[in-house]
């Protein structure tokens, strides 16, 4: 069998270490040491031929100055978020240690819990690389169905913006203001992603595919979603702050509206959704957000 590492053991790390042992040998190894099945020291896991992050976006450039070492791995990304601090997409942080022909990101709706529960989905695993991008699927289990592509700064964006408009569904629901108006900021975000995505030449088919639509459809309307849940929080007059203390995970949609408005300040790009989003974590009152929103100027 196929050793392969998990470099992240909390929900989301633990799920994907669940599903791929069905046809690899799988580790796992995170920051704090765990008395879990086959956790390895960081030092044994960087040995192994094949792994997979789960780092969180706006944890990922620290942790690979100061953990990292290149030896010809083969990488798949499985987090999602643009780095609030440098604005770069993750293609670009790892591309500082990993050449493009090693390194895959995954995309598509997935939900750890639903996972772990060996419920079926479908996901994209992006590479420039195509054969990479095949092996990586080939170690997924059958109730995953695996889809392959190029468009590796397409998916990122999908993942990581999809986030912040999952912010937006939650306002909305926490506002009451009833599933007319959900479908509509959903449909309206799907848009404003495509919008962004085109500014950096990604292709349309990423964003109305499982890497777009199917993962905004699933983040934006739950609240097994922690962005979601994010967004709850503010329609209650919550500040950040509290909402991210009480959520006790990382929601990477907050740091990714950050990320999202200063690159549409910067690139001129024009992002409503994103910009109240962002506001809203500053504080903004939620029903002057949603009245700018309804504005037609």
């Amino acid at each position: 069998m196929t050793k392969i590492g998990v470099i992240g053991a909390g929900k989301w790390g633990s799920a994907l270490a669940f599903a791929l042992s069905g046809k690899c040998e799988v580790y796992i190894t995170s920051r704090t040491p765990r008395n879990i099945e086959n956790f390895i020291s960081l030092e044994e896991m960087l040995k192994l031929e094949y792994l997979v992050i789960t780092i969180p976006a706006q944890q990922i450039s620290s942790w690979l100055k100061d953990n990292f070492v290149f030896s010809n791995q083969k990488i798949l990304v499985a987090s999602k978020g643009i780095e609030a601090s440098s604005m770069k997409f993750l293609n670009e942080i790892y591309k500082e240690y990993i050449p493009d022909e090693n390194i895959a990101f995954l995309s598509g709706p997935s939900f750890a819990s639903e996972v772990i529960k060996s419920l079926p989905t479908a996901l994209v695993i992006n590479s420039k690389n195509n054969k990479l991008s095949e092996e990586f699927a080939s170690f997924f289990p059958s109730f995953i169905k695996t889809y392959t592509s190029t468009d590796v700064i397409g998916a990122e964006i999908a993942g990581a913006y999809k986030n912040v408009i999952a912010i937006a569904a939650g306002v909305c629901e926490g506002l009451g203001l009833g599933k007319n108006a959900a479908a509509s900021l959903i449909s309206r975000g799907l848009i404003e992603m495509n919008r962004f995505g085109k500014f950096y030449g990604a292709k349309e088919e990423s964003f109305m595919g499982l890497s777009g639509a199917g993962d905004l459809f699933l983040t934006a309307s739950s609240t097994m979603s922690r962005n979601f849940r994010v967004g709850l929080g503010l329609a209650q007059g919550k500040s950040k702050e509290l909402i991210i203390e009480e959520l006790g995970e990382v929601a990477e949609g907050v740091g990714t509206a950050y990320a999202l408005y200063k690159i549409a300040k910067d690139k001129d790009i024009y992002l409503p959704i994103a910009r109240e989003v962002y506001f809203l974590l500053e504080g903004k009152e939620p029903q002057e957000s949603l009245r700018d929103l309804l504005s037609n100027e």
